[in-house]
């Protein structure tokens, strides 16, 4: 894959990223409205997780880590990839099935494991309820990730990264229903999440057909291959299903303050725009780039296609950074304060929003940096590097919200994500050239820098001049709208001038990349 194929790749992940990002929006003001902060949304939020957290275990981390290296080569290769991908198939189910079962039966201690301040007043019961409910949407999505990898693997990206915007229509649509013809909203929600997921598995299942992979469901394999996939993907989705954890911990520490879980999660949508549409979108492209290069001995290849996913991942997310730092009060009163969300509500998630701000690009580089050794079949390293993250935030959460409370456990993500990221960046010397950022991305760094730093001045001038229309009803969107724009104009402007991102660059790659 060259590197412009990279960037065609990119582009259209992170576009179909950015659309389901802009849904999440959706989803989540109608959540923080028609539901808002409080016990209820707490249950939720405490409910939802727990699919998720066993996600990035059983599937996304495992399945990016060690099964979209190991397909690719027998897709490049005269092997049948097929075969491979049903024994995964297979294996997958049978083991998501029997964690599904276990959970639904086991659901009050799982509550009670990541959500211990929840005992004893009614989000409890509320949460073991609403977890019987979404915890079979791991399942859809544990097989939607395979045929996920399938496609990403063969360079077909549009329809895995598109399927999960299908999770937020089915959301927003069930929850103004919920809201048009009365009932619980809550319930709405719940019973949206499993039916989106088998739409997804759909979507993607039917694309990995079209693109001449035909997976067979049929009774479990062990195999050589197999085997081999599991020892690959053990310590890969531990690794990658860190951020899930710390997560965990975080809500452990604020599910002893009423409302914290709610604020925390409404914070960490917002930051996970950037994170989504650029860390997750580079990603997914560079693994299986990486992966050929390295089959096929293109060391300056591989070296190209790290440096770019670097380039573009830094001059998209320190600005992005910056701006959740410096006006993070604004982006939350309009996004989110409405109907249930009140202006202390957005006081409080402002706070955490800021601190996560801090952590984005450390967040993001994580994503550059994990596919060199994923492309490798190195999970071990990054493993043990994201088990010091893990004792690290554990250890800043619990012990800093003896101190401040709640909001320990939006520091601790960040502190261990920049802990993450340099070891990844330290586990990477041993590699060669292959893993060292090229002169053009070092000399376009700085400037990526002094521009997002221009933008911050510009986005705190603004925001001093529009302050009192953000107390308005009917203008502060206007305000908002003028305050993004003028944050982006500055920064694109002065990012071509010094020449941190040419816009000859971004028109060439759209134009190669069509």
């Amino acid at each position: 894959m060259k590197p412009i194929r990279l960037m065609s790749g990119f582009l259209t992940v992170g576009f179909w990223t950015l659309m389901s990002r802009i849904l999440g929006f959706v989803r989540e003001v109608l959540i923080l409205a028609l539901i808002g902060p409080g016990p209820v949304m707490d249950a939720f939020v405490a409910a939802f997780r727990l699919p998720n957290l066993f996600r990035r275990f059983f599937a996304e981390g495992a399945f990016n880590a060690a099964f979209v290296p190991m397909f690719s080569k027998k897709y490049e290769g005269e092997e049948d990839p097929a075969k491979f991908a049903s024994d995964a198939f297979n294996g997958l189910a049978f083991a998501v099935l029997i964690l599904t079962g276990l959970a639904m039966l086991f659901m009050p201690a799982l509550v009670w494991a990541t959500a211990e301040g929840f005992v004893g007043d009614a989000r409890f019961d509320l949460t073991v309820g609403y977890g019987r409910i979404v915890f079979p949407y791991i399942l859809f999505m544990s097989l939607a990730a395979l045929f996920s990898g399938i496609l990403n693997a063969t360079g077909r990206f549009a329809a895995a990264a598109a399927a999960p915007v299908l999770l937020n229509i089915f959301v927003i649509i069930a929850m103004l229903a919920g809201a048009r013809f009365g009932g619980a909203v809550i319930y709405w929600l719940l019973w949206a999440i499993p039916l989106a997921g088998a739409a997804q598995l759909a979507l993607v299942w039917v694309a990995a057909m079209r693109a001449g992979v035909s997976v067979r469901p049929g009774r479990p394999r062990w195999t050589a291959d197999i085997k081999h996939m599991l020892v690959v993907a053990v310590p890969a989705a531990l690794a990658s299903g860190v951020l899930q954890v710390n997560l965990l911990v975080g809500q452990l520490v604020a599910s002893n303050t009423q409302g914290a879980i709610s604020w925390l999660y409404a914070a960490d949508r917002l930051y996970q725009l950037p994170l989504g549409v650029v860390g997750i979108a580079v990603g997914v492209v560079l693994l299986p780039s990486l992966s050929r290069h390295l089959k096929s001995g293109d060391d300056a290849g591989s070296r190209a296609a790290l440096s770019r996913a670097g380039e573009i991942s830094l001059a998209l997310t320190l600005p992005s950074a910056v701006a959740l730092m410096v006006v993070p009060l604004p982006l939350v009163s309009v996004l989110y304060e409405r109907g249930q969300t009140t202006s202390d509500d957005s006081a409080a998630i402002a706070v955490a929003v800021a601190i996560y701000g801090l952590g984005l690009p450390a967040f993001v580089m994580q994503k550059v940096l994990q596919p060199l050794f994923f492309a490798r079949e190195d999970t071990r390293r990054p493993f043990h590097y994201a088990a010091v993250a893990m004792v690290v935030n554990a250890s800043v959460a619990f012990g800093l919200s003896l101190v401040i409370g709640w909001i320990a456990a939006a520091v601790a993500a960040t502190v261990s994500a920049w802990v993450q990221m340099w070891l990844l960046l330290w586990g990477t010397r041993d590699m060669g050239q292959v893993a060292r950022f090229d002169d053009r991305f070092r000399r376009r760094l700085w400037r990526i820098v002094l521009a997002s730093a221009v933008m911050g001045a510009v986005l705190w001038a603004m925001m001093v001049v529009l302050g009192p229309m953000f107390g308005m009803d009917g203008l502060r969107y206007v305000a908002l709208a003028v305050l993004i724009g003028a944050g982006a104009v500055s920064y694109f402007a002065v990012a071509h001038l010094i020449g941190a991102l040419p816009l000859s660059d971004i028109r060439q790659a759209l134009r190669r990349g069509a």
